[in-house]
């Protein structure tokens, strides 16, 4: 299964948006990570790369969803000092890319790239 990683400059925000995933993705596989090692606002590497491993799993892969610019950075720093070989991060908005990831992601045929795809076609949506 294709695990997913939602990082946000804020732990309350990438654990609320975890949540609200895991209502529509069941059994998917997401941990959240959000703030820096010592509590501010920000994101650092080191704990993006332990969730990725930790969601890495059976070898099924890693979406990473960000929020912010620099997270995009520290994601990919993280990707690269993971254990798993296949991580990617997603050109996506980060509560509703996790919502279609979490779905894609149950799927039995589901691959990194057909849940990174789900994730970002979150961004061709309208709220109105």
């Amino acid at each position: 299964m294709v695990g997913i990683v939602v990082v946000s400059h804020s732990r309350r925000a990438a654990e609320g948006i975890r949540e609200i995933a895991r209502e529509m993705g069941g059994d998917a596989r997401i941990e959240a990570v959000g703030g820096t090692e010592d509590g501010r606002v920000g994101t650092t590497p080191g704990p993006i790369r332990e969730a990725i491993d930790a969601v890495a799993g059976d070898g099924g892969g890693v979406v990473v969803l960000v929020d912010l610019g620099s997270a995009v950075m520290n994601a990919e720093l993280a990707i690269e000092e993971a254990d798993t070989t296949e991580a990617v991060v997603a050109d996506a908005p980060v509560l509703e890319g996790a919502l279609n990831a979490a779905v894609a992601a149950t799927s039995s045929t589901a691959t990194v790239e057909t849940v990174r795809e789900a994730a970002e076609e979150a961004a061709e949506v309208s709220k109105l």
